[in-house]
């Protein structure tokens, strides 16, 4: 969902870093032959979180939502040479067209792909992380949450995606809807944790960036 009128949104994009080759193919790719293709970051968010990652510059990056793979290609372009990005996703139809772009690309030595339940995945890590990159499953955020808390770094980054949901956040919830329940309670958890400073940016369906003090 876009927020700002669509005339608007053209020039921000326009008016921005140009979508990398790889990039494109798989976002062709991604729309052609995938259910779904609105998940994917594209090209604009994608150039955000390139940006954000390239002032971070991590040496190990979590991505707890793989889909096709293309937002751990635009966080890994901000990535130490020796760096590791891992990526989990559930979805088994998926795993080899992402590493088919994984493989593609400079960093394929440096992905690590991870096919299972992100809270059954995450305490296994041995690292910790300088960024965090949630865009998965929404009734799982809060308990996302509190799994990455306990491996960020001090000055680590989490981002988290669609956390305006629509602009349902905002709205009268009913109670059978659990994907919002779940954002308004981890948006909060975000906002009120003393450990963090929390900017939430009003970017396509909304992205918070958190910093651990």
């Amino acid at each position: 969902m876009h927020f700002l009128p669509q005339k608007i949104d053209d020039y921000v994009v326009a008016h921005s870093a140009k979508e990398p080759e790889l990039l494109q193919q798989l976002n062709r790719e991604t729309n052609q032959k995938v259910l779904q293709p609105r998940m994917l970051s594209g090209h604009y968010q994608g150039r955000v979180l390139s940006m954000i990652s390239k002032l971070v510059n991590p040496k190990n990056i979590l991505e707890i939502g793989t889909y096709t793979g293309y937002s751990a290609l635009c966080l890994a372009e901000g990535m130490k040479k020796e760096g590791v990005l891992h990526t989990i996703d559930i979805n088994e139809e998926l795993f080899d067209l992402q590493k088919k772009y994984f493989d593609a690309s400079e960093y394929k030595d440096n992905i690590k792909q991870h096919l299972g339940d992100a809270t059954d995945i995450i305490p296994t890590l041995k690292e910790n992380f300088d960024l965090v990159f949630i865009d998965a499953d929404k009734p799982n955020y809060p308990a996302y949450f509190q799994l990455i808390m306990e491996k960020l770094n001090p000055g680590g980054i989490i981002l988290s995606d669609n956390v305006l949901w629509s602009g349902k956040v905002v709205e009268d919830v009913k109670k059978d809807d659990e994907s919002t329940i779940a954002l308004l309670e981890y948006n909060r958890l975000l906002a009120e944790d003393n450990r963090l400073e929390t900017v939430m940016l009003p970017i396509r369906d909304g992205l918070t960036i958190s910093r651990r003090k």
